[in-house]
């Protein structure tokens, strides 16, 4: 899970990948990327996570470096919803390691019933990696609209967990 230590790590990954993200999601906006910014909201972010909210976690390599990020946000106990987001770096992308974070994070022992994810058109990768992980698309905005110079949607997914008796915690990828 995030950690307070984490911030600076973060900060040269989301900075080292912030062209790549960019070219098949929104901006997170450049007050992201200033330092002093980063910072306040890595807080916010940890104080959300305290809340039980929100679960961060960093995809990890065996050596400990950053390689992605991945996120259940907006955690709704009572019906077991949640929503997800994850990016996985551009020097990372095709190594199954996005797979395998979201196969993790969908076995773990969070009581969580139902996820919700969206993607862009343009974001073959993160389409695949919500199929291989049991997502069904689920709608497609109307809206297109234009980023990069390329035209594109919002595609949106949902999981529904499968009856199990067996939970695992999240490990190393």
């Amino acid at each position: 899970m995030l950690q307070e230590v984490d911030a600076q790590d973060l900060f040269d990954f989301e900075i080292k990948n912030r062209g790549f993200f960019e070219r098949m999601v929104p901006s997170r906006g450049d007050d992201y990327y200033i330092w002093e910014s980063f910072i306040k909201r890595h807080q916010a972010l940890l104080n959300e996570q305290q809340t039980g909210l929100s679960h961060f976690y960093l995809i990890k390599d065996t050596a400990g470096k950053i390689v992605g990020r991945i996120n259940l946000v907006d955690i709704d106990i009572t019906p077991g919803t949640a929503e997800l987001g994850f990016r996985v770096g551009e020097s990372f992308v095709g190594k199954g390691i996005g797979n395998k974070a979201l196969s993790l994070l969908l076995n773990t022992d969070l009581d969580i019933k139902r996820i919700t994810a969206k993607t862009t058109t343009v974001n073959k990768a993160s389409q695949k990696v919500l199929q291989n992980n049991g997502f069904v698309q689920t709608a497609m905005d109307n809206e297109e609209f234009e980023m990069n110079g390329q035209k594109m949607k919002f595609i949106h997914y949902l999981w529904k967990k499968k009856n199990s008796t067996h939970k695992k915690h999240m490990t190393t990828i």
